[in-house]
């Protein structure tokens, strides 16, 4: 009797043991299989940046240390050389030139094109009439590829003949000409130079910030507007504590991106001013295709692109940071 209450007794205990056992494999094999599946869909980015990112920048590290030529010569075979490359790039003026003007182009051209962008947002996100067609014509430079936007620039800045200075000469009465003021001499000026690319590339670029902002413009939600309105608060107050305050995460993108696309730069002084004059325009892009396809040093040109790689990645990573501990301490 007693040993057939006791099995009796234990059979639910065992039932409910092995159940729960079950139920744990069964977790256990969803999770993998859905691991599984996620390492299976990423497969194909992955395999795709470690060709093509991944793959040639540990190339290029590699390259960096060693004399590679960009065309192989057999009585003169590749050799390491150290941080040899490292310090003939620092030792190069032009380097420096580029280096230069690349952070004046940044320091420049990321405020304003992020103030200009925000304004254009909060234009066209108006109700107006036609304002689809003040967001095509404000978007339209963007959707035109930068070497037919830098042939256009190219007459409108020339100094005798070109569109800009006509409208200056114009409204200035004579006063304001390349005569008087050498920078209206543009590509042909220093000044004038970085003055032109600078211009040239917030009209091209500010229409795509301008989107990014747009957006971010309407998932703010009007419930915030209409408690502000309640409350007294003017079109400034709103416009500073609640619009601004919204599109953080917004500005934080805005700003990185515009960075990373300003380090970048390269095509516009190619066509314009193909780095002068005297190296005012520039670039560590533009050098690098000097010093690894014009000049055919590839290890040389391989230590500028780690150099910028790394310094691109450390000013983002200092942006992003900054940024969040600014919107932290608001």
């Amino acid at each position: 009797m007693t040993a057939t209450a006791t099995a009796v007794g234990q059979h639910p205990a065992d039932d409910g043991a092995e159940h729960r056992a079950e139920r744990r494999a069964d977790r256990r094999a969803r999770k993998r299989r859905a691991l599984l599946e996620g390492w299976g869909f990423a497969a194909p980015a992955i395999l795709l940046l470690s060709v093509f990112l991944v793959a040639p920048f540990v190339l290029a590290v590699y390259a960096s240390f060693t004399d590679q030529r960009l065309v192989p010569n057999p009585n003169l075979p590749t050799q390491w050389v150290g941080f040899r490359n490292y310090s003939r790039m620092f030792a190069d003026e032009s380097f420096r030139a580029g280096l230069i003007f690349n952070a004046i182009f940044v320091i420049v051209v990321v405020p304003l094109q992020t103030a200009f962008a925000l304004g254009l947002a909060i234009l066209v996100n108006q109700k107006i009439r036609f304002r689809n067609g003040f967001r095509t014509i404000y978007f339209a430079p963007v959707a035109v590829t930068m070497v037919v936007v830098a042939v256009m620039w190219s007459f409108f800045f020339n100094p005798g003949s070109g569109l800009v200075n006509a409208v200056l000469d114009a409204v200035s009465f004579g006063y304001l000409t390349p005569e008087r003021f050498g920078f209206l001499n543009w590509v042909l000026d220093r000044n004038g130079a970085r003055a032109a690319i600078i211009i040239m590339s917030i009209w091209q670029g500010v229409g795509f910030q301008m989107v990014i902002y747009l957006a971010g413009l309407q998932a703010i939600p009007d419930s915030l507007y209409e408690a502000a309105e309640i409350d007294g608060a003017t079109n400034t107050q709103k416009f500073r504590y609640v619009t601004i305050p919204q599109l953080r995460n917004t500005t934080i993108f805005v700003v990185l991106s515009t960075t990373i696309l300003a380090f970048a730069l390269f095509d516009q002084v190619e066509i314009m001013t193909q780095g002068g004059p005297q190296d005012a325009t520039q670039t560590m892009i533009l050098r690098l295709i000097s010093f690894g396809f014009r000049q055919g040093q590839v290890g040389l040109g391989s230590a500028l692109g780690v150099f910028y790689f790394l310094l691109v990645v450390v000013i983002a990573f200092a942006q992003r940071r900054l940024l969040r501990e600014e919107r932290a301490v608001a």
